[in-house]
């Protein structure tokens, strides 16, 4: 009788003889999305134009409810940043991750440390709103800036929820890792995927004091 080859020996002698031939193969990650500091899904080839697999870990809030999530899956490397963001549009809205990207078959495999997520105010403020289903908001609130947020970030573009891909308008605090982020860019969240058409980053300005 003879024995079929496992899934994984394939890839292995598949991305083998690619390297040999030079035949410049597309890559393949691991991809899923879930609750949780981690999560395990398939191994899928990546789309044309995605070279690079990322794993995502973020923690958010959303007016006062927590979660943190994983996700995983291919992009562009270009679109890629690798490490800390943290952005805040609001003492209960706000997101901190942790991001590795990677080039090489099935590097996403396994996790990255959850974020370390400092809610102390460091002094700065920025133009905060939330927009849903909108393509731009005016920022008339303040959001307190936290931890190493030292930027104000205007991001407007469509998010992936589902099936569908509604817009969406947001200003706020932010490290200066997300200035990485720029308009026509696809950046994933722990929970979302974002199409950037705006992708505005400032340097953030020194908060009024409070009143005693």
């Amino acid at each position: 009788m003879r024995a079929s080859m496992k899934p994984g020996t394939f890839l292995l002698a598949f991305t083998l003889l690619c390297t040999l031939l030079g035949l410049g193969c597309p890559l393949s990650c691991e991809v899923c999305r879930g609750s949780g500091p981690t999560c395990s899904g398939k191994m899928k080839t990546c789309e044309a134009g995605k070279d690079a697999c990322v794993v995502v870990v973020g923690e958010s809030c959303t007016k006062g409810r927590h979660a943190v999530n994983t996700y995983k899956a291919c992009m562009k490397y270009s679109d890629c940043y690798s490490g800390f963001v943290s952005t805040t549009m609001g003492p209960k809205d706000y997101m901190v991750s942790n991001t590795r990207c990677c080039q090489s078959d099935g590097c996403n495999q396994g996790s990255v440390p959850p974020p370390q997520n400092n809610r102390t105010e460091n002094g700065l403020q920025c133009p905060a709103c939330i927009a849903p289903f909108q393509e731009t908001c005016p920022g008339t609130q303040a959001a307190r800036c936290v931890g190493q947020e030292t930027h104000c970030v205007y991001f407007a573009g469509n998010v992936q929820a589902g099936l569908i891909t509604p817009k969406f308008a947001t200003r706020g605090c932010a490290t200066e890792s997300a200035c990485f982020a720029k308009a026509g860019a696809q950046v994933p969240s722990a929970s979302y995927l974002y199409f950037l058409r705006r992708a505005d980053c400032l340097p953030a300005r020194q908060a009024p004091s409070r009143a005693e």
